[in-house]
């Protein structure tokens, strides 16, 4: 069920206001909490339709922004914002191409996102998975900021070779993405306007869904770095090809410019989208640990230093892209609970419950 990250296929969401307490197939809140969730408190299912991940807030913390996708058939994914307030929802990519990875610039008058629109105005071919279960990094990917209406679009990468997953330090001055530029998938940061790209990682192997701590000084990311020469080999055949095997990330913590690194898990299971609690000494991340066959995914706190693991959620299917309010007061993430259909992903917020 990580498929959602990379292949969310795009347009409409239903949005319903945060003051219903049920959702549209009659769900009652209630129910949406499972038993063993101690961390959560009232939640409030965003989206209804499509599957919807990778929400982000603004840095004042009153706006979501996010991928979508329709129902099959029906194109891929785009950008959107959210007010969670009121519901109210508009699209702020160009419509065209398949978009990922939005983030706010710190202001808010600015948004980050990656597309390949600029390629090609139709969907990009989905990975073949008779290779096994794949992620595309398509190759033209490249990396767009946009007033926050989504108007006023400029490229801000421009080398040939998937460029993603850009997330902005809290202090204005650098974005952290993944690319291929050097052959390899590593991290990188430039300024806000595309210059002054410098490498931030070099050690062969995927690095990506990169963010700085709450004060910039520090960085949070997966990776994946194959240790056997069967391994490697697997590794580099498979991004010739625009792809990567996501079934083993583990999660990374280091300074802000690469340096100190430290690996948090180490549990061989596809452990991914960590992202910073507000305190800046723990990381809330997706993972399958638990599941032996790998297919639930569920939402676990660490500290930085990597103890106190702890599971979150407790709900059958993929719970991921957990994302705290600037605040710590709520969490926005995906989920299957209450879907309409199989594999079926939603967003919901919920009030976080810190001393449980």
């Amino acid at each position: 069920m990580i498929r959602s990250n990379t292949l969310l296929l795009a347009a409409l969401v239903a949005i319903a206001s945060p003051s219903q307490s049920q959702g549209q197939s009659g769900a009652a809140a209630s129910t949406l909490v499972k038993q063993g969730e101690t961390r959560f408190g009232e939640i409030t299912q965003l989206t209804f339709e499509g599957e919807n991940a990778e929400a982000y807030w603004a840095f004042d913390g009153s706006t979501l922004i996010f991928q979508s996708t329709p129902t099959a058939g029906r194109g891929c994914d785009q950008i959107y914002t959210l007010d969670p307030a009121t519901g109210a929802r508009d699209r702020v990519s160009t419509g065209d191409g398949r978009t990922t990875c939005a983030y706010f610039y710190p202001d808010g008058d600015r948004i980050l996102y990656s597309s390949t629109h600029h390629f090609n105005l139709a969907c990009p071919t989905p990975p073949d998975f008779s290779m096994g279960y794949v992620w595309a990094v398509y190759p033209s990917f490249d990396i767009f900021a946009a007033d926050a209406d989504g108007s006023n679009v400029v490229q801000l990468t421009s080398s040939f070779g998937y460029d993603a997953e850009a997330t902005f330090s809290p202090t204005g001055d650098r974005i952290i993405f993944t690319s291929v530029r050097d052959g390899d998938l590593d991290l990188y940061s430039m300024r806000p306007d595309g210059s002054d790209v410098t490498r931030i990682t070099d050690r062969l192997g995927y690095d990506g869904g990169a963010f700085y701590s709450p004060d910039g000084t520090r960085i949070v990311w997966r990776a994946h770095y194959p240790e056997t020469q069967e391994a490697r080999e697997d590794y580099l055949s498979l991004l010739a090809e625009g792809l990567i095997r996501p079934s083993a990330l583990e999660i990374y913590v280091a300074d802000a410019d690469g340096s100190n690194p430290r690996q948090l898990t180490d549990n061989g299971a596809a452990n991914f989208a960590p992202y910073w609690h507000p305190s800046g000494e723990q990381i809330i991340f997706s993972s399958n640990m638990d599941d032996p066959q790998g297919r639930e995914f569920e939402l676990y706190l660490i500290n930085v230093d990597g103890t106190g693991l702890e599971r979150v959620t407790w709900s059958e299917g993929f719970d991921g892209f957990p994302v705290f309010h600037p605040d710590g007061t709520r969490l926005v993430f995906g989920s299957n609970r209450n879907e309409s259909h199989e594999g079926n992903t939603n967003l919901f917020l919920v009030e976080w419950l810190d001393g449980r």
